[in-house]
């Protein structure tokens, strides 16, 4: 086959693909009537040095009279699978000017799909960009034109615009154009007041385009509209909404030879540029997480700009013919590739740079076997240096670290000293807290009294303000919730908690005392709901999601046990009971109970408190203050959150059904999900928890909470608080609709697998703990209660050995003795246990084993 000169290099998943169109060879007479598309795949190899071919595949295209092209080609996102692939335009041009174009998708088996194609009359030359779609879009004649996969069909933007320099995805806006227009006028001034100045700064103005929304935003949020005259290409950085506001980085190139760096609008730094006429610019992110700024040329030029301090150029290259960044060693940062123009060689890839700015250098014409190890051993040294220089930076900051945790604990010692002399002269009496929870550590080698701390224990347990933070209740439905919010400052560890629900009046057509389900629910300090899970000893992870396990019972104990509570959350304990008994008695006053069990760890060692009872605070009801709506739920929608308060919130999640989904995709990624939610279910995240969202649609699924969390894109589990099995099979309708016929939906009905993995090895050590400390424990008990079976006040003499031996009667008087002696030595090894120590050990042990083999047994049912 005969190559082709055009040719285009993409970078795909760290390999470059190379695109060449070919003639086939021809029999003398007959007509050359295809063309084929040709791509090779190629990828570098780390110990040769060079890149090697992986695979390569054909397009063929009918060409008969018709003059072939390669326009451009980009890595574009599927909108059928989400998955991204490359994506190339190519033009077949007629004699009567009719220009058809094909685009086409390479899939990893090298096999081309015609995506659609389209006819002009005319060519496109100016501003031709690929997007997600696969979509096409250009400018032609100051209009904006594009047709995408799904219409097939050539639509009209209606703007108009001089140039196009960026087009990209904007956060909840999609696919937007930023261009450049003539200046639109306010339409309340007048265009007389103008002055000439005037007229020259607001010739021309930004302003960005929403294609699936088809709207037009405000080109300030990227750049003044005063650099609209001088910037010819843009590079959004970053993106994102943060307080309802669209915040973007960006970098732009001018006609005047500059870089120029913007921070929500307004410039940031700028770099004057070694070359003119500079073309587009890209980004670069490397294994030192320095961002670099790739700008090429029009005369085949390349430079390497870095922000650090300041913008400044790092390096600078000519006669480049290619500029490409993608991980093309694996390292699992980006590398630049710099493919050079050589004349002398016909391959390809005969000339190129692999580079990084820092320990990533490879090039071609080097040979690295026999070559300069001067040169090499300089960059590994360098490299190391590097290194060891890292590495004192961080010990460095550790250090910094440890004197400001310091200096913030002398802070609070002499805040603390400060309030106990006020309290001394004012004759107030002051209860200090205990040393291991103010992180202290006593300078005297005292011996605390265990049975003064026993006693210090238990009057504790009867002071309520150590427990209760904040008491609440909330009518939901047909159900009140009560919740009780626990002190951020309790230190002990608390297990078997629950709520019970007193009447303080004698009404004899109902029990005083309340049936409740209740709930534990902690959050931390970002108000995001999550569970409590039994000896949850590690710190909680980064991204908390919620859990609630329900537990039903009058004045019961919570089935789950929690070994400890973290001390950087708060607790909550929340009880629903039915409302509608208590609504025929018009005012009702309940007393709130709190019944826990305290538990503290002492060398490693669980020691099992005594169970506690502690008064909560009272609530009162009335059938007036509900018709008010004063403790009803409400939950807003304000732009693109829900305002409800974190009561409102808990109230909810207390009162609804939990559901877990498990959708799992094996050929399309599930960004339908994220659509469906956002879109048809017209859901908003919680302001207070932005994982958990609410439904705002109308009629029976309005209420909703749904948590959706991607493990892969092509997995993830969703969870529905919903208030009934109807609205539940109604949400599951309208999912299975958008979902591709391919997914498969699985009900987790014990949690998920990797729920309860964690909570299997919390088991298994909380088991291993158990033994470990019912043994050491109860030894020195056991000790106490063995029997030597010896007959006591009968010693061995003491008499000096030799005057035994000085006879034959000492002989076997000193005979019988020893033998004796080795008797009792060997009933000595032969310790009996006392029966009421060994029930307890065997209790607990049985217990945490049982604990354990159901958590087993749930996850063999997921």
């Amino acid at each position: 086959m005969l190559l082709g000169e055009q040719e285009q290099f993409l970078s795909y998943n760290g390999e470059v693909l190379i695109f060449q169109l070919s003639k086939t060879k021809h029999v003398e007479g007959a007509a050359d009537k295809t063309i084929n598309l040709c791509v090779r795949r190629m990828v570098f190899n780390r110990h040769t040095k060079l890149f090697a071919q992986k695979s390569s595949g054909v397009f063929s295209i009918c060409a008969s009279h018709f003059k072939t092209e390669i326009v451009c080609c980009s890595c574009i996102t599927d909108s059928r699978t989400g998955i991204i692939l490359p994506c190339i335009l190519m033009k077949k041009k007629k004699r009567n000017n009719i220009v058809k174009y094909l685009l086409l998708l390479l899939h990893s088996s090298n096999q081309f799909e015609q995506s659609f194609h389209f006819k002009l009359d005319y060519e496109l030359k100016e501003d031709i960009r690929l997007f997600t779609g696969p979509s096409v879009l250009w400018r032609h004649a100051n209009k904006l034109f594009y047709i995408s996969s799904n219409t097939c069909t050539v639509l009209s933007a209606p703007v108009q615009l001089s140039s196009v320099v960026w087009t990209g995805e904007i956060e909840n806006e999609g696919t937007v154009v930023l261009g450049i227009r003539t200046a639109c006028l306010p339409e309340s001034e007048d265009e007389d007041k103008f002055s000439t100045s005037d007229r020259a700064i607001w010739g021309s103005e930004f302003f960005g385009y929403a294609v699936e929304k088809q709207k037009i935003l405000t080109g300030t949020c990227f750049m003044p509209h005063a650099y609209s005259r001088v910037v010819s290409s843009v590079y959004v950085c970053k993106n994102e909404i943060l307080k309802k506001q669209l915040r973007i980085s960006l970098v732009a190139i001018t006609n005047k030879n500059q870089l120029i760096w913007f921070q929500d609008g307004l410039p940031k730094g700028v770099c004057d540029l070694p070359y003119e006429k500079p073309c587009s610019v890209i980004t670069a992110v490397t294994s030192s997480n320095d961002l670099l700024f790739i700008v090429s040329f029009a005369s085949g030029n390349t430079c390497v700009i870095q922000r650090r301090d300041s913008l400044q150029v790092a390096s600078k290259w000519q006669k480049v013919k290619s500029v490409l960044v993608d991980d093309f060693i694996g390292s699992g940062s980006e590398q630049l590739l710099l493919l050079f123009k050589d004349d002398s060689n016909t391959d390809v890839l005969s000339a190129f740079k692999i580079t990084d700015l820092g320990g990533v250098d490879y090039a071609s014409g080097i040979n690295y076997k026999h070559g300069v190890p001067a040169a090499e051993g300089l960059q590994e040294n360098g490299l190391l240096t590097v290194q060891a220089l890292e590495t004192r930076l961080q010990a460095g900051w550790k250090c910094v670290r440890e004197l400001q945790q310091h200096l913030r604990l002398k802070k609070r010692v002499i805040l603390k000293s400060c309030q106990a002399l006020i309290d001394l002269v004012e004759g107030r009496t002051r209860i200090l807290p205990p040393a291991k929870k103010e992180g202290l550590v006593s300078l005297w080698d005292d011996v605390e009294n265990p049975h003064s701390l026993s006693k210090e224990a238990s009057l504790a347990s009867n002071v309520p303000e150590h427990f209760v933070e904040k008491l609440w209740q909330r009518v939901v439905g047909d159900s009140l919730v009560v919740g009780v919010k626990l002190v951020k400052s309790f230190y002990l560890s608390l297990s078997d908690v629950s709520l019970s629900l007193v009447l303080n009046q004698d009404f004899s057509s109902i029990s005083p005392i309340l049936e409740c389900r209740n709930k534990i629910i902690k959050l931390n300090k970002a108000f995001s709901a999550l569970s409590v899970s039994s000896c949850q000893i590690e710190p909680p992870p980064k991204k908390m999601k919620l859990d609630l396990h329900s537990k039903n019972g009058l004045k019961k104990e919570c089935p789950k046990r929690c070994s400890r509570v973290q001390l950087d959350g708060a607790k909550t304990v929340i009880a629903v009971t039915s409302l509608s008994p208590l609504l025929a008695f018009h005012r009702v006053c309940c007393t709130v109970l709190l019944h826990a069990k305290k538990q503290e760890h002492q060398n490693d060692h669980l020691q099992e408190r005594k169970e506690i009872t502690v008064l909560c605070g009272k609530i009162f009801l009335s059938l007036e203050d509900i018709s008010n709506g004063k403790y009803s739920v409400k939950m807003l929608r304000d732009n693109s959150y829900c305002t409800g308060s974190m009561e409102d919130i808990l109230s909810v999640l207390a009162v609804s059904n939990r559901f877990c989904f498990q959708i799992v995709s094996s050929d399309c990624t599930l960004t339908p999900v994220n659509s469906w939610l956002l879109g048809e279910m017209e859901c908003t995240p919680f302001k207070e928890c932005h994982d958990n969202i609410f439904c705002h649609k109308a009629g029976n699924v309005y209420g909703t909470v749904f948590n959706w969390t991607l493990k892969n894109p092509f997995e993830g589990v969703l969870t529905l608080f919903c208030r009934n099995l109807t609205v539940l099979f109604q949400c599951l309708h309208s999912l299975t609709r958008v979902l591709p016929p391919s997914c498969d939906v699985k009900l987790l009905r014990s949690g998920s697998k990797g729920v309860l993995t964690e909570q299997l090895a919390l088991a298994l050590e909380k088991e291993m703990l158990t033994l470990r400390s019912s043994f050491f424990s109860k030894e020195s008990k056991a000790e106490n209660s063995f029997t030597w079976r010896n007959e006591p006040g009968k010693k061995i003499s003491d008499a000096p050995v030799a005057s035994l031996l000085d006879s034959e009667e000492g002989v076997q008087q000193f005979r019988k003795k020893l033998q004796k002696e080795r008797e009792e030595c060997v009933l000595s090894m032969n310790q009996i246990m006392n029966g009421t120590i060994y029930q307890q050990v065997a209790l607990k042990i049985a217990e945490a084993q049982l604990s354990s083999d159901m958590i087993v047994w749930r996850l063999s049912k997921s």
